[in-house]
Protein backbone atom coordinates (compact mmCIF):
# COMPACT_ATOMS: atom_id res chain seq x y z
CA UNK A 1 0.00 0.00 0.00
CA UNK A 2 2.83 2.35 0.89
CA UNK A 3 4.54 1.46 -2.38
CA UNK A 4 1.39 2.22 -4.34
CA UNK A 5 1.18 5.64 -2.69
CA UNK A 6 4.79 6.34 -3.58
CA UNK A 7 4.22 5.20 -7.18
CA UNK A 8 1.08 7.31 -7.45
CA UNK A 9 2.96 10.26 -5.97
CA UNK A 10 5.76 9.76 -8.52
CA UNK A 11 3.22 9.55 -11.35
CA UNK A 12 1.55 12.76 -10.12
CA UNK A 13 4.94 14.53 -10.00
CA UNK A 14 5.82 13.28 -13.51
CA UNK A 15 2.40 14.37 -14.84
CA UNK A 16 2.87 17.78 -13.16
CA UNK A 17 6.33 18.18 -14.69
CA UNK A 18 5.10 17.17 -18.16
CA UNK A 19 2.08 19.44 -17.83
CA UNK A 20 4.39 22.30 -16.67
CA UNK A 21 6.74 21.61 -19.61
CA UNK A 22 3.87 21.72 -22.12
CA UNK A 23 2.05 24.68 -20.59
CA UNK A 24 4.95 26.85 -19.39
CA UNK A 25 8.39 25.78 -20.60
CA UNK A 26 7.67 24.87 -24.24
CA UNK A 27 6.07 28.26 -25.06
CA UNK A 28 9.00 30.03 -23.37
CA UNK A 29 11.48 27.90 -25.31
CA UNK A 30 9.62 28.60 -28.58
CA UNK A 31 9.47 32.33 -27.81
CA UNK A 32 13.16 32.39 -26.87
CA UNK A 33 14.03 30.45 -30.01
CA UNK A 34 11.94 32.83 -32.14
CA UNK A 35 13.62 35.85 -30.54
CA UNK A 36 17.04 34.29 -31.08
CA UNK A 37 16.26 33.62 -34.75
CA UNK A 38 15.03 37.20 -35.27
CA UNK A 39 18.05 38.57 -33.43
CA UNK A 40 20.36 36.44 -35.59
CA UNK A 41 18.61 37.64 -38.78
CA UNK A 42 18.86 41.27 -37.66
CA UNK A 43 22.52 40.75 -36.77
CA UNK A 44 23.25 39.31 -40.21
CA UNK A 45 21.34 42.13 -41.92
CA UNK A 46 23.28 44.72 -39.91
CA UNK A 47 26.55 42.96 -40.68
CA UNK A 48 25.75 43.00 -44.41
CA UNK A 49 24.74 46.67 -44.25
CA UNK A 50 27.86 47.68 -42.31
CA UNK A 51 30.15 45.72 -44.64
CA UNK A 52 28.57 47.28 -47.74
CA UNK A 53 28.84 50.77 -46.20
CA UNK A 54 32.49 50.10 -45.34
CA UNK A 55 33.14 48.93 -48.88
CA UNK A 56 31.49 52.03 -50.36
CA UNK A 57 33.41 54.24 -47.96
CA UNK A 58 36.67 52.50 -48.82
CA UNK A 59 35.98 52.86 -52.55
CA UNK A 60 35.32 56.59 -52.10
CA UNK A 61 38.43 56.97 -50.00
CA UNK A 62 40.48 55.14 -52.62
CA UNK A 63 39.05 57.35 -55.37
CA UNK A 64 39.89 60.51 -53.39
CA UNK A 65 43.41 59.29 -52.67
CA UNK A 66 43.89 58.39 -56.34
CA UNK A 67 42.70 61.86 -57.40
CA UNK A 68 45.03 63.48 -54.86
CA UNK A 69 47.92 61.37 -56.11
CA UNK A 70 47.19 62.38 -59.71
CA UNK A 71 47.06 66.06 -58.71
CA UNK A 72 50.35 65.81 -56.80
CA UNK A 73 51.94 64.11 -59.81
CA UNK A 74 50.64 66.87 -62.08
CA UNK A 75 52.00 69.53 -59.72
CA UNK A 76 55.32 67.72 -59.54
CA UNK A 77 55.49 67.63 -63.35
CA UNK A 78 54.73 71.36 -63.55
CA UNK A 79 57.37 72.12 -60.92
CA UNK A 80 59.94 69.95 -62.72
CA UNK A 81 59.20 71.65 -66.04
CA UNK A 82 59.47 75.09 -64.45
CA UNK A 83 62.75 74.07 -62.85
CA UNK A 84 64.09 72.99 -66.23
CA UNK A 85 62.99 76.30 -67.77
CA UNK A 86 64.58 78.31 -64.97
CA UNK A 87 67.78 76.31 -65.33
CA UNK A 88 67.81 76.91 -69.10
CA UNK A 89 67.26 80.65 -68.55
CA UNK A 90 70.04 80.67 -65.99
CA UNK A 91 72.40 79.00 -68.47
CA UNK A 92 71.48 81.58 -71.13
CA UNK A 93 72.00 84.39 -68.61
CA UNK A 94 75.39 82.99 -67.61
CA UNK A 95 76.47 82.72 -71.25
CA UNK A 96 75.27 86.26 -72.04
CA UNK A 97 76.94 87.61 -68.90
CA UNK A 98 80.29 86.03 -69.87
CA UNK A 99 79.88 87.38 -73.39
CA UNK A 100 79.18 90.88 -72.01
CA UNK A 101 82.24 90.73 -69.76
CA UNK A 102 84.36 89.61 -72.68
CA UNK A 103 82.97 92.48 -74.83
CA UNK A 104 83.79 94.99 -72.08
CA UNK A 105 87.32 93.58 -71.92
CA UNK A 106 87.75 93.82 -75.71
CA UNK A 107 86.40 97.41 -75.82
CA UNK A 108 88.72 98.29 -72.95
CA UNK A 109 91.68 96.89 -74.88
CA UNK A 110 90.50 98.71 -78.02
CA UNK A 111 90.31 102.03 -76.19
CA UNK A 112 93.78 101.43 -74.75
CA UNK A 113 95.33 100.89 -78.18
CA UNK A 114 97.53 103.66 -79.42
CA UNK A 115 97.57 105.34 -82.83
CA UNK A 116 100.28 103.00 -84.07
CA UNK A 117 98.40 99.75 -83.16
CA UNK A 118 96.16 99.70 -86.24
CA UNK A 119 96.67 95.97 -86.78
CA UNK A 120 95.73 95.25 -83.16
CA UNK A 121 92.72 97.61 -83.49
CA UNK A 122 91.49 95.76 -86.59
CA UNK A 123 91.88 92.38 -84.87
CA UNK A 124 89.94 93.61 -81.82
CA UNK A 125 87.16 95.07 -84.02
CA UNK A 126 86.84 91.75 -85.88
CA UNK A 127 86.80 89.84 -82.61
CA UNK A 128 84.13 92.23 -81.20
CA UNK A 129 81.95 91.83 -84.32
CA UNK A 130 82.33 88.05 -84.20
CA UNK A 131 81.40 88.00 -80.54
CA UNK A 132 78.34 90.22 -81.10
CA UNK A 133 77.11 88.08 -84.02
CA UNK A 134 77.34 84.78 -82.18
Amino acid sequence: MELAKINKRQDDIIRFIRHYEEEQLNPMIRATNSIALRFDAIGKTLETLILSQLEVSQERQTAVLKKLSEQFCNHADVINNQSKQINALYQIHQRDYKKLLHLIQLYSELSACGVMDSKRKENLKVEINNLINT
